[in-house]
């Protein structure tokens, strides 16, 4: 199953950085994310529960973004 979800990052930077961390979330197939659409497109594994994956997808991305800040 893909989705398609509406994002806010800040540079192109900080896509790639987040795209590369979700990508090793458990459940994610693939997910690939434009800056400049603020758009992130997530393909779940089968038989995966999305709402649980995207919990984590959403975790694993603020955790990113807060360690990028602090750099």
């Amino acid at each position: 199953m893909k989705k398609t979800y509406k994002i806010e990052v800040d540079c192109a930077n900080c896509a790639n950085l987040v795209e590369e961390a979700v990508n090793k979330v458990d459940g994610v197939k693939e997910a690939v994310i434009s800056f400049m659409t603020q758009k992130m497109k997530i393909e779940f594994e089968e038989g995966a529960d999305c709402d649980k994956v995207m919990e984590d997808v959403l975790r694993t991305a603020k955790k990113v973004e807060s360690d990028f800040e602090i750099l």
